[in-house]
């Protein structure tokens, strides 16, 4: 795996960005199109909808044209149309993900991410994951292997220079729960308690003390990406996962984030719980 490179990702932001730039405007697509000399709306469309397969950097500095972006915000996006050829590192685990997710995590600037129930995936250990995949029953038994190698690789992306910040909040009944065995979870909860010293994870814990909060309805991730492209908003389910990029849903999803990490335990104090259930754990294995 290289760096995580991905154009399929850097398509979307893209187009992402095309559409705001537009909407910026205030211009239609037919407005656009007209100055452009195209003959439909559809080119455009489509290219805003990322439904384009190769983005030609000549069309994009068109379009920018049209919008009189200058400057830094103009090679930022004439570089990223170069960057979104080619095909992603991570095509030879596709059939494992339900959308772009190791993709986003690897161009992200910043992860934000809050779990009920589990450890955020890219601080699991193998086999946590292996039990969380067989918990599933959607993941085949042949296919469990490659999904914690998958999820593994994907961790990877904290360790790359420009990798992600990360930060998790994570509610008490996730430390609590046992998935695997007692002694999956101590190992878990060390190797959890070890990531927290890592110069790019913050991690925090909301005790079950707190009570009802603003995130009780599920978890969630935020992606930050470099200016002028929408953050996104990721929701995990069962089946299939749903990845937001409207401005106002990701805000209302930043002051939901913001709440939790305000109710949750300081580093320090999150650490300490970490550590005072991993002996719980380890106590019930009978060691």
């Amino acid at each position: 795996m290289a760096e995580g490179h991905s154009p399929g990702v850097r398509r979307r932001r893209l187009s992402a960005a095309l559409r705001r730039l537009r909407s910026d405007a205030k211009l239609t697509a037919a407005e656009v199109t007209g100055r452009l000399g195209w003959s439909s709306a559809t080119k455009l469309t489509r290219i805003e909808r990322n439904e384009w397969k190769i983005p030609r950097p000549k069309e994009v500095a068109a379009i920018l044209d049209v919008y009189d972006i200058q400057g830094d915000e103009r090679d930022h996006l004439l570089s990223l149309s170069e960057q979104a050829r080619g095909r992603s590192d991570w095509h030879e685990y596709q059939d494992l993900f339900t959308g772009p997710l190791p993709e986003f995590e690897a161009e992200a600037t910043r992860i934000r991410t809050y779990e009920s129930v589990l450890i955020p995936g890219l601080l699991q250990t193998p086999e946590y994951a292996a039990s969380v995949a067989m918990a599933s029953q959607i993941v085949p038994p042949g296919e469990i292997d490659r999904k914690v190698e998958s999820r593994m690789i994907r961790r990877r992306v904290l360790d790359h220079p420009r990798g992600p910040q990360l930060t998790a909040v994570i509610d008490e009944p996730a430390l609590r729960k046992t998935v695997g065995s007692s002694e999956t979870m101590a190992a878990q909860l060390h190797f959890l308690a070890g990531m927290t010293a890592h110069y790019k994870v913050t991690v925090l814990v909301i005790p079950d003390t707190i009570g009802a909060h603003p995130a009780m309805d599920g978890a969630f991730s935020l992606f930050d990406f470099p200016r002028p492209e929408p953050g996104v908003v990721f929701i995990p389910t069962g089946l299939e996962a749903l990845y937001v990029e409207d401005f106002s849903y990701f805000d209302r999803h930043v002051l939901i984030f913001d709440a939790i990490q305000n109710l949750a335990l300081g580093p320090t104090e999150s650490l300490e719980m970490i550590n005072s259930i991993s002996v719980e754990h380890k106590q019930r294995d009978g060691k």
